[in-house]
């Protein structure tokens, strides 16, 4: 492994955006279209019928497998489509009897990376104010045709162009009922043997105003957990001594989607919300941070209760019900602008390394990695532990040591990089981002567990 003094290290550009912005592709027209569509299964609901032709869950399944199917046709078959589900067993919760899942799936191979995935994904069945009641017509517009509707539309748009990673567009069944479809997939996935860089659940995205009439149009919130779900006595405790409490891969996934925002500073921006879900609640993000995979949820700056989860129906002068008047579209195509433009910058950028630091009773801090597939540069990033974010530029070292934090791939050696950064570990957090071009990873951190996977695969990798 060769090490690196702080002056050797290469300098390389890292201009903030990608020249091609797929952002303003998006249609919303082509969306509307496709509300229109959904909407008029009557009922999305899990429990609902599979077999109507035209009415229920099977159906709307059926349909969104077909429309992955014409897309994919405008591409040259580039998109592979497929149910993934199961039958699952009655639960004794709101499963009542054994019901078949089933996700509609379209995968878009990398032409470099194909087993290296990012997974874009939200829930295609909806539900009235009665978890079971699956007859009753539940529209799910908001909750979550606005999730659904922007995945069609980002593989509309990103099957035109050959990506090195893999592209994984889902509508997951199953969520209202219990987070289903999700850990199905999830499931599938391990054992597809597949790399999982990100997950964007995207799970209501069409709303701008809340129940109490506040209305912020301007922001996404994105919701993401803290100390890994998949964390061991081992880790825990380790992360007691070393840090990593605030610095779950979900988390980093985070920061970089807020920085990606801040690229594009007319666009939707964003709000953390450091916290796995809203208050009591889960997502379908959920079932993955349970496996070790790095996701996020992707949701509306302020929630409307009043058109969720509720009966169609008129009260005291109040109209309840989940439907598409409801919508506010520009908001919602700025939010499928934010995610066409995060899938085409992730599909780009390499897996984040794993990144190990020594700052042990020393004025530096010892920084290591192996080389990552389709890296050609590197770079390190800081924050202090009471920072949010990581830091833009570099501070000078102690005692004024001036550094650079970007690294050629061809600064290092077959055995990998060991870089010392003249910052004390004491005061400083370090992680470092893989770039492809001026396009870079979301930040490994440079603590226990801030791989970007699974831990017992990591374990498993380091034995």
């Amino acid at each position: 492994m060769r090490k690196l003094p702080f002056l050797a290290i290469a300098v390389l550009s890292a201009p903030l955006c990608a020249q091609d912005d797929p952002g303003p592709q998006v249609s919303t027209e082509r969306m509307q279209d496709d509300m229109d569509t959904i909407v008029g299964f009557g009922t999305r609901h899990t429990l609902s019928t599979q077999t109507d032709p035209e009415r229920g869950i099977g159906a709307a399944v059926d349909w969104a497998l077909a429309e992955f199917g014409r897309i994919g046709a405008n591409c040259g078959d580039c998109l592979e489509v497929m149910p993934v589900g199961r039958t699952v067993e009655a639960d004794g919760r709101r499963i009542p009897q054994p019901t078949l899942i089933r996700n509609a799936v379209a995968i878009q191979r990398g032409s470099e990376r194909p087993n290296e995935v990012i997974i874009v994904q939200g829930h295609y069945d909806s539900r009235v104010t009665d978890a079971l009641d699956g007859t009753s017509d539940a529209p799910g517009a908001n909750d979550d045709g606005s999730g659904s509707v922007m995945i069609l539309e980002a593989a509309r748009i990103l099957s035109q162009k050959e990506y090195p990673s893999t592209i994984i567009y889902a509508l997951l069944s199953g969520e209202e009922q219990g987070l289903y479809g999700a850990g199905i997939l999830a499931d599938w996935v391990a054992e597809q043997g597949m790399t999982v860089k990100a997950v964007l659940n995207n799970d209501m995205i069409g709303n701008s105003c809340g129940s109490d009439g506040f209305c912020d149009p301007d922001h996404l919130r994105i919701f993401s957990e803290g100390p890994r779900a998949d964390l061991t006595d081992d880790i825990r405790a380790s992360q007691r001594r070393f840090g990593g409490e605030n610095d779950s891969p979900g988390r980093n996934l985070s920061r970089w989607l807020d920085d990606l925002a801040q690229d594009y500073p007319q666009g939707m921006q964003v709000r953390q919300i450091w916290r796995t879900d809203r208050m009591g609640r889960g997502g379908d993000q959920i079932p993955f941070l349970d496996r070790g995979y790095p996701a996020v949820r992707l949701t509306v700056s302020v929630e409307d209760y009043e058109h969720q989860h509720q009966d169609l129906r008129t009260e005291d002068g109040i109209v309840y019900g989940d439907t598409p008047d409801e919508l506010d579209w520009d908001y919602l195509t700025r939010a499928a602008q934010l995610n066409v433009r995060a899938l085409d910058r992730l599909a780009q950028v390499p897996m984040p390394p794993v990144v190990e630091a020594d700052a042990a009773v020393r004025v530096d801090t010892g920084l290591s990695w192996q080389p990552v597939a389709g890296a050609d540069s590197y770079r390190i990033r800081v924050r202090r532990t009471t920072d949010a974010g990581w830091l833009d530029e570099a501070p000078d070292g102690n005692n004024g040591i001036e550094w650079s934090p970007t690294v050629a791939a061809s600064a290092g050696a077959a055995d990998g990089f060991s870089i010392a950064v003249p910052l004390r570990g004491d005061d400083w957090l370090f992680g470092v981002q893989s770039c492809n071009g001026e396009v870079c990873s979301p930040v490994s951190s440079a603590v226990p567990a801030g791989e970007f996977a699974p831990i017992a695969i990591a374990e498993d990798d380091s034995a």
